[in-house]
C-alpha cells in the first residue's frame, strides 16, 4: 500500500482544518508542566525531574556504540537465539552489550511473583477486551500521539507497516501471555529487545531530514515522557474502558494487572520513579502526559489507514468489512481521536456497535441472560476476534531487531 485512501485523507480535512498548516510543524497541543509526584510511584520517592529532559542513559550509548562500531548485523544475528526468559544473553554479543543486557533483563525488587501469576490468568479470562483495546484501541491512539506516530513514520519500521505492527505483536502477545514471566516466558526477552530499538531509534532518528523538519523541536525522540505517554495508552486506558463497560474487577485483579505493566514500564527502561504505583496515580499521570497530547497529524491520519486497512483484508478479503472496523475503531477511542486519525464515520455500524457491545459484555460476564443479547452482537464479536487473530499472529516468523538506518527517502 503506497499511502492513505483518498477518502480517508477527504474525511480527515475537518479535523486537521481545524488545527490548520502549523498542526503538522507542531508535535502536539501545549503540553503542561510536570507536576506528578514521585513519591506516587513505585519507587515512592525521586529527584522529580521532568521526564521530557530524561532519556535511557544506561542503553542510549552503547546502542550509539554498537551502531556506530558497525556491529548490528552480527548482533541482531546473536540475538535471534535468545528467546526465552530463561535464558543468558547468547555468545557473540559485544562485551558492553552483553554487560548491558545481563543487567537489564533482571526484574525489579519489588516485582510480586504471586501478582504477575494472577495477571497472567487475569489476561486469559479477559484475552477478548484486553487484546481489543490495546491492539485496536492502544493502536489507533498511538496514531493520534504525534510523536509517537511521527517516530514511527520516519523510522525504518515506518516504510512497512505490516512488519511493523508484527513486530509490535510480539511484546503485545508477550506481556499477556499465561507464561509471560515464567522461565519459558518471553516478555523479558522482547522488553529488553524494545529497549534496545528504542535505543537505537534515538541515535538515529535526528539524522532524519523528516523527523526534524516535523519534531516541534524536539532533538532526541523517546524521552521518559513519550514512553509514559505510550505506555497510557495501554494498561491505563485498557482499565478505563473496562470499567466503562462495566467488566466485573476484584481488586486483586485490577492490582494484578497493573503490577504485571510495572514490571513490564521498568524493563522497557522507564525509571521507576515515574512508574505509577496505583491506578490512581496511575490516572492523575495519564491526565497529564497523555490526555493533552492527542492531536492530528499526517503521517497519523496515513498510518491509521494503513493499520485499519491490514485488519480490514484480513478479516474479508476485498476489504469489505472496512465500515465495521472504522466502526469498531471509533467505538473504542471515542470521536475526537477517530476525527484526528481520519477514520470515516459509519453511521449503522456505530449505531450497532453502541447498541450491542454492551450487551454482549453483560452476556460474556454473565449479567445478562442470551435471549436479550442482539444478533448483530455476534458479528461484532466475531470481528474482534478476528483482529486479535491478525494481531497475535502476525509476530509469527518475525523478530524484533534492531535498526541500523531510518525509513528509506
Amino acid at each position: 500500500m503506497d499511502g492513505p485512501s483518498r477518502r480517508t485523507l477527504l474525511s480527515a480535512s475537518g479535523a486537521l482544518g481545524a488545527f490548520g498548516a502549523l498542526s503538522l510543524a507542531s508535535p502536539a497541543r501545549a503540553r503542561t508542566l510536570w507536576t506528578w509526584a514521585p513519591s506516587g510511584s513505585v519507587a515512592g520517592k525521586g529527584a522529580g525531574i521532568d521526564p521530557e529532559w530524561v532519556w535511557d542513559e544506561e542503553a542510549d550509548p552503547v546502542l550509539a556504540a554498537v551502531i556506530e562500531r558497525g556491529d548490528v548485523p552480527s548482533v541482531n544475528e546473536a540475538l535471534r537465539r535468545w528467546t526465552r526468559n530463561d535464558q543468558a544473553p547468547p555468545a557473540g554479543l559485544p562485551s558492553d552489550l552483553r554487560d548491558f543486557i545481563e543487567e537489564a533483563r533482571r526484574l525489579p525488587s519489588w516485582a510480586d511473583r504471586d501478582k504477575l501469576e494472577r495477571a497472567a490468568a487475569f489476561n486469559e479470562s479477559r484475552g477478548l477486551y484486553l487484546n481489543l483495546l490495546n491492539g485496536v484501541g492502544g493502536g489507533m491512539l498511538s496514531t493520534a500521539i504525534p510523536r509517537e506516530a511521527r517516530a514511527v513514520y520516519y523510522s525504518k519500521g515506518g516504510a512497512d507497516m505490516e512488519d511493523r505492527v508484527a513486530k509490535t505483536s510480539l511484546l503485545g502477545f508477550a506481556v499477556g501471555d499465561l507464561d509471560a514471566f515464567r522461565p519459558g516466558g518471553d516478555v523479558v526477552v522482547q522488553a529488553v529487545k524494545t529497549r534496545l530499538v528504542h535505543a537505537a531509534v534515538r541515535h538515529l532518528l535526528p539524522r532524519s531530514t523528516g523527523w526534524s523538519r516535523t519534531s516541534g523541536g524536539q532533538t532526541i525522540p523517546i524521552s521518559q515522557q513519550d514512553m509514559l505517554v505510550t505506555w497510557h495508552s495501554l494498561p491505563t486506558y485498557a482499565m478505563r474502558k473496562m470499567l466503562e463497560w462495566k467488566v466485573p474487577m476484584p481488586s486483586a485483579d485490577a492490582a494484578a494487572y497493573l503490577h504485571l505493566w510495572q514490571v513490564t514500564a521498568h524493563l522497557l527502561g522507564i525509571r521507576d520513579e515515574y512508574i505509577p504505583a496505583t491506578w490512581d496515580a496511575a490516572d492523575a499521570q495519564s491526565r497529564q502526559v497523555l490526555d493533552p497530547v492527542l492531536a492530528p497529524t499526517r503521517e497519523g491520519v496515513e498510518l491509521t489507514d494503513i493499520l485499519l486497512s491490514q485488519l480490514a483484508e484480513q478479516t474479508s478479503p476485498g476489504g469489505v468489512d472496512r465500515p465495521l472496523v472504522n466502526a469498531l475503531a471509533r467505538y473504542l477511542v471515542g470521536d475526537q481521536v477517530a476525527d484526528w486519525d481520519g477514520i470515516p464515520r459509519e453511521p449503522f455500524w456505530e449505531k450497532a456497535i453502541a447498541t450491542a457491545w454492551p450487551k454482549l459484555v453483560a452476556f460474556r460476564e454473565k449479567l445478562l441472560p442470551l435471549p436479550l443479547v442482539p444478533p448483530l452482537a455476534w458479528t461484532i464479536e466475531e470481528a474482534a476476534r478476528q483482529y486479535i487473530l491478525f494481531y497475535l499472529t502476525k509476530g509469527q516468523g518475525t523478530r524484533i531487531e534492531i535498526p541500523e538506518t531510518n525509513r528509506p527517502a
